[in-house]
């Protein structure tokens, strides 16, 4: 079993910056990947941006150049900085950890971008 709990989402201006956090605990203490995603109401969750084994990393379009993410030395937590930020970033991020046995994601934390 493994939990996953994401942190640092809330309310930023047009232009601004915010850390998200993920944390891990449980069965496993690293993961081949990790990985954001984000929705809005009534859309498909989208893939933001992922890093993997041997420092592997792949954004989405819409946010190279404003996202970085990264890990910690255990690969057992994830962050993603993000800037420029945009009304149409708005949405509830969420994390997913990639183990030998499948995904976990986490709940989600809400970011909102008003303009």
């Amino acid at each position: 079993q493994v939990q996953v709990v994401e942190s640092g989402g809330g309310l930023v201006q047009a232009g601004g910056s915010l850390r998200l956090s993920c944390a891990t605990s449980g069965r496993f203490s690293s993961f081949i990947a990790m990985a954001w995603y984000r929705q809005t109401p009534g859309k498909q969750r989208e893939f933001v941006a992922l890093i993997g084994d041997g420092s592997r990393i792949i954004y989405a379009d819409s946010v190279k150049g404003r996202f970085t993410i990264s890990t910690n030395s255990a690969k057992n937590a994830c962050y993603l900085q993000m800037s420029s930020l945009k009304p149409e970033d708005t949405a509830v991020y969420y994390c997913k950890a990639t183990s030998p046995f499948g995904d976990s994601w986490g709940q989600g934390t809400q970011v909102t971008v008003s303009s």
